[in-house]
């Protein structure tokens, strides 16, 4: 299975690492074209302006739509679950989304780096709680009627799930613990296409 982790900015490496961890094929994408083969990609955690402006100055907003309308699954963390919403509640007035998944964030919602935390996360599919690192972490303010939520944190939705799209408001990749990576590459990718 070739999962893709965009490379652009941001925590991108972890997820590679944790991804060969399962023997998948990880590429990190640099560059729209490597898009073309992948069954799945990660939009990784980082600074969700500074992507969203390497996104546009690279090309990628349209083969990325392009190829998730093929059935590439997505899968955005921490920023990149900023990237995949279709709203941002406080938004940069410059700041494109890919506007796929219908839920509607909000940024550094659980405040900023100096606020950040880690805590465990009851998430749905799990038998035993998964310690979600929070680092200036959006939350998921509202979902849309396709929208399951698998994880919440004090009332705030951190992780959910719309078709062959995923977000999570925290960093698995951090973790050491392979369940969620396992999860999008198997229930997510997996996932017969719309």
């Amino acid at each position: 299975m070739k999962i893709g982790v965009l490379a652009l900015q941001g925590a991108f490496r972890e997820h590679v690492y944790s991804l060969e961890a399962l023997d998948a094929h990880a590429v990190p994408v640099r560059l729209p074209d490597q898009l073309d083969d992948l069954a799945g990609l990660i939009i990784p955690g980082g600074e969700s302006t500074a992507i969203a402006k390497l996104m546009d100055s690279y090309g990628f907003h349209a083969p990325i739509l392009r190829r998730h309308e093929e059935g590439m699954a997505i899968w955005g963390t921490c920023a990149g679950a900023i990237l995949v919403a279709r709203t941002v509640v406080d938004g940069v007035a410059d700041q494109s989304t890919l506007g796929l998944m219908d839920i509607e964030v909000r940024r550094n919602a659980f405040g900023r780096q100096v606020d950040s935390f880690e805590v465990d996360v009851s998430f749905d599919d799990f038998d035993r709680p998964f310690r979600g690192i929070f680092i200036r972490a959006p939350w998921i303010e509202s979902v849309g009627p396709g929208v399951e939520v698998l994880a919440e944190h004090e009332g705030k939705v951190v992780a959910a799930r719309e078709g062959r799209l995923l977000a999570t408001a925290f960093h698995p990749e951090l973790t050491g613990d392979p369940r969620i990576h396992r999860y999008f590459m198997e229930r997510v990718v997996g996932a017969s296409p719309a």
